[in-house]
Parts: structure tokens; C-alpha cells; sequence
């Protein structure tokens, strides 16, 4: 059987493909920065806190870690507006994007913070440095450094990631793809572009991410 390609619905429908692509940027780049803030403070809870926060955030690490992430989301938006929490479809994929990434980079962060050294946390105190400045320029600051592949690894899979929330009719890309296929029965054509827009914003966040290392990160290991 030969194919005949059509891409002018796609292309007729750039404007709708890019307001999903824009609802998947801010969607990726907003739970990155509150889920790498969760993970710090439950990494901080899980090396450095009392016996029933590290309880706690153990609990929450595998819990997240060892159920779907699809599940996770329906729980969000199916499950807690029955207990009379009701948010929008955006609002429920977000938190459930923050909470997913929160588990995982908190175990890759607490594997940072483990690997410093203890003689240079005792340094830090020895040059009578508050607790919280120790954790954050002794121990924080070496350990991002050390991890920071894995963590960015982490971000751009989220990203990926959320092609899931258009199940909740959230309105990223990949949900606008699916009304345009539905419409225009062109699927072949219209997943090839998705795909492209899906890896031109991986290797964008790819590029932004070596150049916050650059401009943050980027200075000589010393230990």
C-alpha cells in the first residue's frame, strides 16, 4: 500500500500545536523548580532530620517511586476533588508533576549529600558556620554539582513525562494532538511533528541545563 503524506492540516494548525507546546513548557519548567525544592527539603529531612520526618519521607518516596505515575494523576483529579479539593486539570497535572519528580530527585540529591565528606562538613563548622549555611554551601552546593546529570536526566524525563496528563484533558501537546487527530484523521502525520516538538524541547532543556551549569556550577572541585 502506498502512503500519501499530507501535512497541511498540520501545518493549518500551528497556532493550536504551539499553545500546547507552551502549556508543556510552562507545565515541565514550573514543577521542575518546586519539585527540586520538595526534594531538597525531604533530602535535608531524610539525612539531617528527627526519626519521624525521615519515617515520613521514607513513606513518601516509596510510595511515589513504586506506583504508576498515570495513577498518581488520576488520584489528583479524580480521587481528591471527591474529598472536596477541586482544582483545574492544569492545577492537578502540576502538583502531580512536583510530587512525582519530588520522590525521585530526592533520593538522587540524598545520594549527593552523602557522598561529601565528613571532614569537610566538620570544617564548615569549625569555621563557625551556622548549621543551615553548612548544609548549604558545604554540603548542598558539592553535592548538586556531583549529581547534576543524573538530576537533569531526571528534569527532561519529567518533560517527557507529561505527554500523561492530556489522559485528565490537561491542554499540553500531546491532548492537542489528540483533537486534531480525531479531527483531521491524519495520525501518521500529526504524531511525526509531536514527535519533533517533543525532541526539540528535550535538546532545549538540554541546552539550558549546561548553561545553568556553566553559570552556576562550573567551578574547580577543590576536595
Amino acid at each position: 500500500m502506498k502512503y500519501q503524506f499530507q501535512f497541511e492540516d498540520v501545518f493549518a494548525a500551528w497556532p493550536l500545536l504551539l499553545q500546547g507546546t507552551w502549556t508543556t513548557i510552562q507545565l515541565s519548567l514550573t514543577a521542575t523548580v518546586l519539585g527540586l525544592m520538595v526534594a531538597i527539603a525531604c533530602a535535608w529531612g531524610k539525612t539531617s532530620g528527627p526519626a519521624p520526618l525521615r519515617w515520613l519521607v521514607n513513606a513518601y518516596i516509596e510510595v511515589i517511586r513504586n506506583t504508576p505515575f498515570l495513577v498518581q494523576l488520576f488520584f489528583f483529579f479524580f480521587a481528591l476533588p471527591s474529598l472536596g479539593l477541586r482544582w483545574t486539570a492544569h492545577t492537578a497535572a502540576l502538583f502531580a508533576m512536583v510530587v512525582n519528580l519530588g520522590a525521585y530527585a530526592t533520593e538522587i540529591i540524598r545520594a549527593g549529600i552523602e557522598s561529601i565528606p565528613k571532614g569537610q562538613i566538620e570544617a564548615g563548622l569549625a569555621l563557625n558556620l551556622k548549621h543551615h549555611e553548612v548544609f548549604r554551601f558545604v554540603i548542598l552546593k558539592p553535592a548538586l554539582k556531583a549529581i547534576y546529570p543524573a538530576l537533569t536526566s531526571q528534569f527532561i524525563l519529567l518533560m517527557l513525562s507529561s505527554a500523561v496528563v492530556s489522559a485528565i484533558s490537561a491542554d499540553d501537546l500531546t491532548s492537542v494532538a489528540a483533537n486534531l487527530q480525531s479531527q483531521t484523521f491524519r495520525s501518521f502525520e500529526i504524531y511525526i511533528v509531536v514527535a519533533a516538538i517533543y525532541l526539540a524541547l528535550a535538546l532545549a532543556f538540554s541546552g539550558l541545563f549546561r548553561t545553568i551549569y556553566r553559570w552556576a556550577l562550573d567551578y574547580p572541585d577543590r576536595r
